[in-house]
């Protein structure tokens, strides 16, 4: 139970101090910042998708946090 409880709170507190580190990537990664020469803007259909990448990457940290919690709070009769 309280591993269940510990595991979400680690869960969470990495997850939110990864997303930044996403939200950069992923900024990177729409203006092909590869560092050579002659990179190539993605517009379109295909921005608009990877700009929800970090909204996923956050709603996925925080359903699977909860979920762990959750299980926890479960087995303790609490829920």
């Amino acid at each position: 139970m309280l591993g269940n409880l510990i595991g979400g709170f680690i869960v969470i507190l990495i997850g939110a101090t990864l997303a930044p580190t996403v939200a950069d990537q992923v900024q990177a990664g729409q203006v092909n910042d590869s560092g050579g020469t002659g990179g190539v803007n993605i517009t379109g259909a295909n921005a608009s998708i990877l700009d929800l990448t970090t909204l996923f990457y956050c709603l996925a940290v925080a359903s699977t946090g909860i979920g762990l919690a959750t299980v926890g709070l479960r087995q303790a009769g609490l829920m």
